[in-house]
């Protein structure tokens, strides 16, 4: 018993480190109208996390993941972008988990569902939380539907297509690893 609950915590801290190291690697601004919403590679790890141990485990990969981004690489965005960023993430991850858990076989569901939460979710988030980094809110309605929404829907479509591709994969790989 003790083995599997150290395995399970080292397999979610290795899925951090590779988070972490894909938000450090992989990030790049999408729209040039809004250099600072980047694209980043972040979320694959965590949909792992979710889809291998649940999606309260993968909350927790999230917020370690959120912390440690919003004190290194987005320092500058503070625990407004802390907040964000989990808010996303953590929405992304908890409906696919909790419908893959239901739904083991439509993976791609899952995600979809997942990726339209978060993008949905991002609206008010943005409403909210923007403003207070100084931006007029009337800008950020403004920017909402041609540029908020396009990036989380780029960011959390792509992110999802290629953990889709991965996860199959990855999965057949840690079941080799464990028998």
């Amino acid at each position: 018993m003790q083995s599997k609950s150290v395995r399970r915590l080292v397999t979610l801290a290795l899925l951090v480190a590779i988070a972490v190291a894909l938000c450090l690697l992989v990030r790049f601004p999408i729209f040039a109208a809004a250099p600072w919403l980047e694209y980043d590679a972040g979320d694959i790890p965590v949909i792992f996390a979710a889809f291998l141990f649940g999606p309260w485990w993968a909350l927790a990969v999230t917020f370690v993941l959120c912390v440690i981004q919003g004190l290194t690489v987005s320092a500058s965005s503070g625990i407004i972008g802390i907040a964000m960023h989990f808010f996303a993430t953590g929405s992304f991850v908890l409906v696919a988990g909790l419908l893959f858990r239901r739904f083991p076989k439509k993976v791609a569901l899952s995600m979809l569902a997942g990726a339209l939460t978060a993008i949905v979710m991002m609206i008010p988030l943005n409403l909210i939380f923007t403003p207070m980094y100084g931006t007029p809110i009337e800008a950020v309605r403004q920017m909402l539907f041609p540029v908020i929404v396009p990036f989380n829907a780029v960011k959390f479509g792509a992110n999802a297509i290629i953990a889709y591709l991965l996860y199959k994969p990855m999965a057949r790989f840690l079941a080799e690893r464990r028998a």
